[in-house]
């Protein structure tokens, strides 16, 4: 991570999760982050791969030039990035991953401006994780933003995060003892002895996203161990 926001942002859900893969949607409280809320957004799974925008802070709806309440989170992105950030956001929803988001955003003129996304979990009922917490800020301000509308976005770079070194289905918790179920799945790990869950990984080389050569790619995928670590 980069931005300075991200960190604030990460170190906030890490408090709040304390022992758990992430904390509950009313865990989050907005006077404690009130300097990020213009950035931040919160995603609502909806079906299948759709995500849309529950709420979104007025900086990223200026550079829109739009309200992006109710908008699908996919519609900004190109064919080509899609399948990689479907199986990103599978992870985060499934498996209490973090995702960390490099991307050029476009505006209706063709002009670029680098930005930086973070997703983060929300547990909302049930067992999986349908919300997810994001902010998202600029590398600049050109004179442009909020004029000139960004229409698209270009992945630059995706990584994935386990907070805990490990996906949530690793975890298994008994009272305030947590047990890792590691040992099980030694014989899925890669060359690097990183678990991916379940059939991530299989899925991300499916798609070219993930390998010896991923960071060489222009959508790199990387699975980065601990965090800010």
């Amino acid at each position: 991570m980069k931005s300075v926001s991200a960190k604030r942002l990460y170190s906030y859900w890490q408090k709040l999760r304390g022992n758990r893969p992430a904390p509950e949607r009313r865990d989050i409280e907005p006077a404690a982050i009130k300097s990020l809320l213009s950035d931040i957004f919160i995603l609502e799974h909806e079906a299948a791969e759709q995500f849309s925008f529950r709420l979104a802070g007025s900086a990223l709806c200026t550079a829109y030039c739009r309200e992006l309440k109710g908008r699908s989170f996919r519609q900004f992105w190109p064919d080509h990035d899609l399948e990689a950030l479907d199986t990103t956001l599978l992870a985060i929803r499934e498996e209490a991953a973090a995702s960390v988001i490099a991307y050029d955003a476009i505006n209706s003129r063709g002009q670029t401006l680098a930005y930086e996304m973070l997703l983060l979990p929300l547990r909302y009922g049930g067992d999986d994780y349908p919300r997810v917490l994001g902010v998202s800020t600029p590398a600049d301000m050109p004179y442009w933003v909020g004029v000139h509308p960004v229409m698209r976005h270009r992945v630059t770079s995706m990584r994935l995060i386990w907070p805990d070194e490990q996906p949530a289905f690793m975890r298994s918790v008994v009272g305030d003892d947590v047990v890792s179920a590691q040992d099980d799945f030694m014989a899925g790990r890669d060359d690097e002895g990183l678990m991916p869950p379940r059939d991530f990984g299989a899925r991300i080389r499916a798609a070219g996203q993930f390998g010896p050569n991923a960071e060489q790619r222009r959508s790199a995928f990387r699975v980065i161990k601990g965090g800010l670590s």
